[in-house]
Order: C-alpha cells, then structure tokens, then sequence
C-alpha cells in the first residue's frame, strides 16, 4: 500500500513554501523550549521542530534544483516561438536523456509515447501553446491511453487547464508538466 500525504497537510503545504519558512518553525520550537518548558524537558520541546527541520531540508533541496526565474523566462519564451517540430524534437531528446525510449504517435490523443522500464506512459503536448485547455483533449489523451494500456499520462501544455479540465486531469491521473520540468527537460 502506498501512502498519499494530501495537498492540504501542513507539511505538504511546507514543501511547496520557501525553505526558511519551515526552518524559522525550528527556530520557534528552540525558542520556545527555552523560554517557556523547565530546563530538563527543553531537550523534548527542541525535538518537536525535528520534522520541520526535515520538510526545510528536503524543501532547501528542491529549491536549490530549480532553474532561475530567469531561466524559466528564457525559456518559455524559447518555446512560445518554436515551431510544433521543434518543440517536439526537444522534447524527445529530453526524453530520451532521461532513459526513455521514445515513440511519434499519430492521432488525436497523445503525440508521444515514452517507455522505460516495462512501463509506458502518453504525452499530450500539441497544443502547448494553447492559453487555456479544455477537458476534451484529455478525454482524447484518456482514450489513446486505454486503447493502448499505458500505465499514466502527461500533459504539456504553457496555458492553463479550466477548472473541469483541472477536476478531470485530477480524476483520470493526469500528470501535468510545469514550467520548471519542462526548462530542465528542453534544456538539458
């Protein structure tokens, strides 16, 4: 069985908040401690911020991967100007150094399909340029993925999904690629 922390947890909201935000929440538990429990029991107080100091350090790491807010800016401006065939051949070659092996599909669908590992997933990515997206694509992506029993999905796209697209991406396990997967993925 595989555990699910939800989005709404305080430790999932941390993860996505600046590092130093979960690592000032060591800093109150120190101080705290200090100030307000006998001295004999600050030891304890003090180990309550341990998971924060955790979620700091796993948030720290992943902020420290991202690419700059110059670089996402560069590069979303590189992929707004590339044509279909352009973006679609930098996407495979960041596929494919990332090990996948990497199909064209036709259809309405999927565009790609990605294999690694036995397992099989669909890029939806044609319409990236699209300011915002609708739920029948990803009916189509869903279709394409059952007729071909692909274990996930992945969409593309540098618009935004409406809320029934958002609600169905959610509900069918539709993964979306954000701004900084995609700058690592076309950059590498």
């Amino acid at each position: 069985m595989k555990f699910k922390m939800s989005d709404k947890s305080l430790f999932a909201i941390l993860l996505r908040s600046p590092w130093w935000i979960s690592f000032s929440i060591v800093v109150v538990f120190i101080l705290a401690s200090n100030a307000l429990l006998p001295k004999d029991f600050v030891a304890y107080g003090v180990i309550g911020g341990f998971p924060f100091l955790v979620i700091a350090c796993i948030a720290a790491w992943r902020q420290w991967k991202l690419p700059s807010a110059a670089t996402l800016a560069s590069t979303l401006s590189a992929v707004q100007a590339m044509s279909w065939g352009e973006f679609s051949s930098r996407l495979e070659q960041g596929f494919v150094r990332q090990g996948y092996t990497v199909s064209q599909l036709s259809g309405a669908g999927a565009d790609l399909m990605l294999t690694r590992s036995g397992r099989t997933t669909l890029v939806a990515c044609k319409r990236w340029k699209a300011a915002t997206l609708g739920v029948e694509p990803l009916r189509e992506l869903v279709k394409q993925r059952d007729t071909l029993q692909a274990q996930a999905c992945l969409l593309i796209s540098l618009g935004q999904l409406s809320e029934n697209a958002r609600s169905y991406a959610a509900e069918q396990g539709i993964r979306s690629l954000d701004l900084p997967e995609l700058t690592r993925l076309v950059n590498s």
